[in-house]
């Protein structure tokens, strides 16, 4: 009898352990940590601070005037007198810009000229061609001779500055060269101008 009741203690010592063990390793849920909500408001920052700076950057360029059309016509206009827009200018010599059926040198223009006599005047062995255009406006006669009267200005300015007129020639090559081939008034006073070219 005494094995008997040792048997079946041992048996219900068993289950008890075996159900104990069997609780302890069901599966456990975790509760939120200390560190998420603070992952979540690093993101949160983070992207703050990206949309602090696009709206930053967004803010500089409306102050600057990029993107505006009055901006982006001085800016192109500012490039045609550093860049390739010079035309066939040879570099170190500046072209010249006419105002529509002018072949006056404007008061802005002067300053272009001063450099291409001094260029010359350090330059004495260069020969230089003035080369008269015009914008597209106007028959091809007529615009073959406001470019012949806008080399001859060009030259005549030159030789006032003491730049000896046998170093001088001129062409007119009218609408024929432009270097804007848009059909506006920015492109149109990109192409009425004189270039300077060095021939010898």
């Amino acid at each position: 009898m005494n094995r008997n009741k040792l048997s079946s203690f041992v048996v219900s010592a068993m289950i008890v352990i075996f159900l104990a063990s069997m609780s302890a390793c069901a599966k456990k849920t975790v509760p939120p940590t200390a560190e998420e909500p603070e992952v979540a408001r690093v993101e949160e920052a983070v992207g703050a601070e990206a949309d602090e700076e696009e709206e930053a950057v967004v803010s500089e360029i409306e102050e600057e005037g990029m993107g505006s059309a009055e901006s982006l016509d001085t800016e192109v206009l500012d490039e045609a007198e550093e860049t390739s827009l010079e035309g066939r200018t040879t570099p170190g010599l500046f072209p010249v810009y006419f105002d529509f059926d002018k072949s006056v040198i404007k008061s802005d223009q002067v300053d272009r000229m001063e450099k291409n006599a001094v260029f010359m005047e350090e330059n004495p062995g260069f020969k230089v061609r003035v080369e008269g255009n015009c914008d597209e406006r106007g028959t091809n006669e007529y615009n073959m001779a406001l470019g012949q009267r806008r080399a001859m200005s060009g030259k005549k300015y030159l030789v006032n500055l003491g730049i000896p007129e046998t170093r001088l020639s001129t062409i007119s090559y009218g609408e024929e060269r432009p270097i804007n081939f848009g059909h506006d008034e920015l492109s149109w006073s990109q192409n009425r101008r004189d270039d300077f070219v060095v021939v010898e």
